[in-house]
């Protein structure tokens, strides 16, 4: 958290605000938040000055596209988000990174548990980070192309779906959901899904993640994600698996269980998902 849904949300939101505008000053107050700039004074020489000339997003990253071919990446790990606000406006606990957009607008990153990061980079530099996986939602692969990436797997399905190197954007929540849209038991080895559960799993991860999406993401009750503009994602509500241990299911009538799959908790239906 925040996923897919979240940061294509926050993408939507900050596009027509911050595209067009020149980066006039930069504040970074906890070094962290830059540890994957190679040289940390390149973060804030490399945007000062620099137009916005786009917005983009591969998986869990926020692509900010600069003039001069350098793209300015956000990441926002466990509990980040990004506001937009004045820079006269009050500063929330925990804001690292202050942005300073001609018109007197703001971009702020605030990461109460800094796993999130931030960076600057060339073309070249983003070619050498981990390489991620096809996205989930604006590009998946097709049922072939993920048989082969889960061809032997015995690792759960659960786990493999978190892999952002098999297919990038999906974390916790949405895994939990898409697997109880399509039917499919969290701990079924990867390798073991054949091309008609494979068909219905993309399927469902594109259907959850679209929903996701519009309803402006999840915002779980400690209000780790919010949206730019302070307002909550309202998907909480049509979660189906994810949080309702103990519940019972929509689709069998059969009780929710939390399991634990490689560290991370499990929300899903023994009754209906085989």
């Amino acid at each position: 958290m925040p996923e897919l849904p979240e940061v294509e949300t926050t993408r939507r939101l900050i596009h027509p605000l911050v595209v067009g505008r020149t980066v006039t000053d930069v504040s970074v107050t906890r070094d962290r938040m830059l540890r994957r700039q190679e040289q940390q004074s390149d973060f804030t020489a490399r945007l000062v000055g620099r137009r916005i000339e786009g917005t983009g997003r591969h998986g869990k990253r926020l692509l900010i596209l600069l003039d001069g071919d350098l793209v300015w990446l956000v990441h926002l790990g466990m509990s980040g988000r990004l506001t937009v606000a004045g820079p006269d406006d009050e500063i929330p606990a925990h804001t690292h990174v202050r942005v300073a957009l001609d018109e007197g607008l703001e971009l702020r990153f605030i990461d109460p548990r800094t796993f999130g990061y931030t960076m600057v980079a060339t073309q070249e530099e983003l070619d050498t980070l981990a390489v991620h996986g096809p996205d989930a939602w604006s590009d998946p692969p097709s049922v072939t192309e993920l048989s082969d990436r889960l061809q032997n797997r015995t690792a759960p399905i659960k786990a493999l779906l978190l892999d952002q190197g098999i297919i990038a954007g999906v974390g916790n929540i949405y895994a939990d959901e898409a697997l109880f849209t399509a039917g499919i038991g969290p701990h079924r080895p990867g390798g073991s899904l054949d091309d008609d559960e494979l068909d219905r799993l993309l399927t469902a991860l594109h259907d959850v993640l679209g929903a996701g999406i519009e309803a402006g993401g999840t915002t779980l009750d400690d209000l780790a994600y919010l949206l730019p503009d302070g307002r909550s994602g309202e998907y909480i509500a049509e979660l189906s698996a994810y949080g309702r241990e103990g519940e019972p299911c929509p689709r069998c009538g059969d009780e929710i269980r939390r399991d634990v799959v490689r560290s991370r908790s499990t929300f899903w239906s023994p009754g209906c998902q085989k």
